[in-house]
């Protein structure tokens, strides 16, 4: 059974989140190929889209997308995944695995491509802010709420005054 680390990356803050998946969730990803796009809902991402942009195997062997399939190339670079010359020209033998998500696979790197909004409330590692409207709606609850109890207290000091000026009377008249 299928088991491996996913590296989800989100271009909009410059985090990368790590993620274990394993049996079902591990399926998705078999047999991809880099450069496809998937369901993000194996990595607890619904709603939101995955690009695959690396990975590699057990042993640290990079996934490259220049050789097919999934199994172990040795390739001559001059560059790119797997090897950074230090001289101009130098070329070195390197060990790579293809680009296809195989049981061999030990992690696999993705970045988000379609979202439908912050990644770490999607993810719950925070709390969703509190909309805007709802805030407003209170607020004017609460302002209406505080009109009503002004309009009562001066009903109450005016219906004090005239009793007050009702019991002058009657001592006057007294």
């Amino acid at each position: 059974m299928a088991e491996f680390q996913v590296a989800v990356a989100d271009p909009t803050d410059g985090q990368t989140y790590q993620h274990e998946v394993d049996g079902q969730d591990a399926n998705r990803f078999l047999g991809r190929e880099l450069g496809e796009e998937v369901d993000g809902g194996a990595v607890g991402l619904d709603s939101y889209t995955l690009k695959l942009t690396g990975g590699s195997d057990e042993t640290g062997r990079p996934m490259r997308e220049d050789v097919p399939g999934a199994q172990i190339r040795e390739r001559l670079l001059e560059g790119g995944v797997g090897f950074n010359p230090t001289h101009d020209g130098e070329r070195k033998r390197i060990t790579v695995r293809g680009r296809q998500v195989s049981e061999e696979t030990a992690q696999v790197n993705a970045t988000i491509v379609d979202s439908d909004g912050d990644v770490r409330v999607a993810l719950g590692l925070e709390e969703p802010e509190p909309d805007d409207e709802t805030d407003e709606a209170a607020d004017d609850t609460d302002d209406a709420a505080a009109e009503d109890a002004d309009a009562e207290a001066a009903d109450d000091a005016a219906a004090d005054e005239a009793a007050d000026a009702d019991s002058d009377e009657e001592e006057a008249d007294a």
